[in-house]
């Protein structure tokens, strides 16, 4: 987190910098998973809280009972089908990333058979891959070509699958990344809130026209599996939204305008 956001430790440590902690660590120092000898630094704790109350019980004293059939038939509503006690179990403990994780095995297929380098950069033209999907049964997948895409940023992948030749449209996700340019943010200019480092936008609380106060949530980044909440730092009225949920962002793009 310091080194996406460019921080030293004076930055993390000084009472009147504003810092975006990730939400793991703000639930870290708020007592989520129970609390150090001696306690957490009070001064880190109180600026990472932003006013919220940290635990002293054990957080597990602290949770509602889990009404287990509720649970598995809201789980169960969303993917569309019957989930076994081991995806169950994972989606009480990581509901966001189950369900997240689920809908992508639905939509894609068994894509953990895959190589690393094959899920994420796909095959160079002539490259063959033969992925097991269970003991004694395996494709053959032979790269051929690819068009350049087309108007709507779609391209044509020629393949051979078990020998047999194959032809499918999918979006160049390259062309579809680099296609936005966003507005940045301006040093020193208090109305521009900018993203402190790259990811996706998970969550928008806010909307143009809207008054909030400090310590107030804006929105939510997703990066490396972590998510960090911005949160106001005075008072003011919202002038523009820039992004929305799903938006891929780098850092210092502009991402809310305060009014004036």
């Amino acid at each position: 987190m310091m080194v996406s956001q460019d921080l030293t430790v004076a930055d993390v440590e000084n009472p009147a910098k504003d810092i975006a902690f990730p939400e793991s660590v703000v639930s870290m120092l708020k007592g989520d998973l129970g609390q150090t000898p001696g306690g957490w630094p009070a001064g880190l704790q109180k600026k990472a809280l932003k006013g919220e109350t940290p635990y002293t019980a054990v957080p597990g004293s602290l949770l509602p009972p889990a009404d287990l059939n509720a649970e598995r038939k809201a789980i169960e509503d969303k993917l569309e089908r019957k989930v076994d006690d081991f995806e169950f179990a994972s989606y009480l403990m990581y509901p966001k990333v189950f369900t997240d994780y689920a809908l992508a095995a639905d939509l894609y297929g068994p894509v953990s058979v895959l190589p690393t380098p094959a899920y994420f950069y796909g095959l160079a033209p002539g490259e063959e891959l033969s992925p097991e999907l269970e003991k004694g049964v395996s494709l053959v997948i032979l790269h051929q070509a690819k068009s350049e895409p087309d108007a709507q940023g779609m391209v044509k992948v020629f393949f051979e699958l078990n020998g047999q030749p194959r032809l499918i449209k999918v979006p160049d996700r390259n062309r579809a990344a680099t296609s936005a340019v966003r507005r940045k943010a301006y040093n020193g200019n208090a109305a521009h809130l900018g993203a402190p480092m790259p990811g996706v936008i998970s969550t928008v609380s806010v909307s143009a026209g809207q008054a909030v106060k400090a310590g107030d949530v804006l929105l939510s980044i997703e990066a490396m599996k972590m998510e960090t909440a911005l949160h106001a730092e005075k008072d003011g009225m919202i002038s523009e939204v820039l992004v929305k949920a799903g938006d891929q962002i780098d850092a210092k793009d502009l991402l809310i305008v305060y009014g004036a």
